[in-house]
């Protein structure tokens, strides 16, 4: 079957279909990772996007029950330049089609994926539209181009009760604005007693839980667009030991009276190279935003820089250590990507560790 992609500046691509034959607009963007296909279209972060895949042979691998980083899809349509309908591997239990198709999200395959991540760079990122109907083109793109990218992919994506993962360690409240199932695999490994709330929990909420620490995620779209979580974040900063991670960072910047701004593509892949300023070391990071903390807005707001993006100066991390908080804008947990950052998921235990010592202190002097 036949598929199309069209974006707002007139651009048609006429490809294969893959996935559900269907009609579906969304926000395109590319992600340069050359595997971890599964774990793309799974992150919550992508609610709303298309993402276009710069690696040409995706599907190779198949899909696995072990590799989903949600419950379900979240993202509006994946491009590809050569799909692969017969996967090798030996966990392998259904095809990418077949994902795609129970979730009907649709696909394009065989499209000139280098030309539209080249057309993304330069004019930034665009709106556009898969489709398998043979409506006019000049009509799709002026729909396209009258039609609003989403503000509520967070009350999309977010649980919508509080739910725990039982531990022996510290308890950490896990807020979700779009979670991923890394971030909760990365705190049960090291025993922690998590609570999973949704993205409108309010600070008194969290009080009532007790937490020893408080980690903001990930998840999609512009931070500024979840006012009520900034509220939530600025009335506990500085009460308990926090984390952010991605939209968390964001969200982290803005309560400290930072600012953010949308980037002109953004960061998605599994291989942005960050340098952590205190030691000079260099950090192959996994990456999905579109959205950055500005530099100028740091002065004054007691926020501190730890990390950089080298290819382009961006923001990657901070902390503010009067308020035992920090944050990096990419994502330890990985999946996909390299797992060079997860000692940041140590410090943070440590910085929970360390504050309840100073507590016990406390109340004996």
């Amino acid at each position: 079957m036949r598929a199309r992609l069209l974006l707002e500046d007139g651009t048609e691509c006429v490809g294969t279909a893959l996935g559900a034959a269907s009609e579906q607009f969304g926000e395109v963007v590319f992600n340069t990772g050359l595997t971890g296909y599964q774990e793309v279209l799974s992150d919550p972060s992508y609610c709303g996007q298309i993402v276009v895949m710069t690696y040409p042979l995706i599907g190779n691998y198949g899909i696995n029950r072990d590799d989903f980083e949600a419950v379900r899809p979240f993202i509006h349509g994946f491009v590809v330049r050569e799909h692969c309908d017969l996967p090798s591997n030996w966990r392998s239990a259904s095809t990418l089609d077949e994902l795609l198709r129970e979730y009907e999200i649709p696909g394009i395959a065989g499209v000139d994926t280098r030309m539209l991540t080249r057309k993304i760079r330069h004019h930034g990122t665009l709106r556009g539209l898969i489709t398998t109907a043979d409506t006019p083109a000049d009509e799709l793109i002026h729909q396209i181009r009258r039609t609003p990218l989403l503000t509520d992919q967070v009350s999309r994506v977010s649980t919508k009760s509080v739910f725990s993962c039982p531990g022996n360690g510290p308890r950490v409240v896990l807020v979700d604005f779009g979670s991923k199932h890394g971030i909760l695999r990365e705190l049960t490994k090291r025993g922690c007693d998590v609570v999973v709330v949704p993205y409108d929990v309010t600070a008194e909420e969290i009080r009532r839980i007790r937490p020893d620490g408080v980690l903001l995620s990930n998840g999609p779209g512009d931070p500024k667009d979840v006012p009520e979580a900034i509220h939530m974040i600025r009335d506990l900063l500085g009460e308990y030991p926090l984390f952010g991670i991605c939209l968390g960072h964001q969200l982290f910047a803005l309560a400290s009276g930072a600012n953010t701004e949308k980037m002109k593509f953004g960061h998605r892949g599994g291989n942005h190279p960050v340098k952590e300023l205190t030691s000079g070391r260099t950090y192959i990071t996994s990456q999905n935003h579109g959205y950055a903390v500005t530099s100028e807005s740091i002065v004054g707001t007691g926020l501190e820089i730890t990390h950089i993006a080298l290819n382009d100066g961006t923001i990657e991390g901070l902390r503010d250590l009067n308020r035992r908080a920090f944050s990096v804008q990419y994502h330890p947990e990985a999946a996909p990507g390299p797992y060079d950052s997860g000692y940041l998921f140590d410090q943070f235990l440590e910085l929970i560790a360390s504050t309840k010592g100073a507590n016990a202190y406390a109340k004996t002097t």
